[in-house]
């Protein structure tokens, strides 16, 4: 469903955002070890991330990436998706198609358009607060 840079976007984010609650800031290479990424994959989705302002990215020796206090609320799913995936998510097409519409709908067309909008809607009401919480109390983790 999401690309496979968008899954460590957003994994990284939530790591990111566990760790930033609790005054650390974090190097990438923590990051890719806990999120079980590769390094330099890691480190081009993280800048990107930083240049749409999701998270802030320090240079130097106690450099590092971190999400500034008070802002892993209102930093919701659909912002992390839509920096590294766009918005196809919200109106692809189940099989592929470049053209599917209600006017030439694909057999899923019907039934795929409200996964997608209940994929959106689970999106932009989900924070990164509310997933790093989840890893803090062990309710979810982010590598097996």
């Amino acid at each position: 469903m999401f690309s496979k840079a968008c899954q460590y976007g957003i994994k990284a984010s939530v790591y990111i955002a566990s760790q930033s609650a609790i005054g650390i800031r974090t190097s990438l290479k923590d990051i890719a070890f806990n999120i079980n990424s590769p390094e330099a994959f890691t480190a081009k989705i993280l800048h990107q991330l930083a240049k749409q302002n999701i998270l802030e990215s320090l240079k130097g020796p106690t450099g590092g990436f971190e999400i500034p206090k008070g802002s892993a609320e209102s930093i919701k799913l659909a912002h992390i998706v839509s920096a590294i995936d766009g918005d196809s998510i919200y109106n692809g097409c189940a099989l592929g198609f470049d053209n599917c519409d209600a006017r030439q709908p694909c057999p899923m067309h019907d039934k795929f358009v409200d996964i997608r909008d209940n994929l959106k809607e689970m999106l932009e009401n989900t924070s990164l607060l509310e997933l790093a919480n989840g890893v803090d109390v062990g309710l979810s983790f982010l590598k097996r």
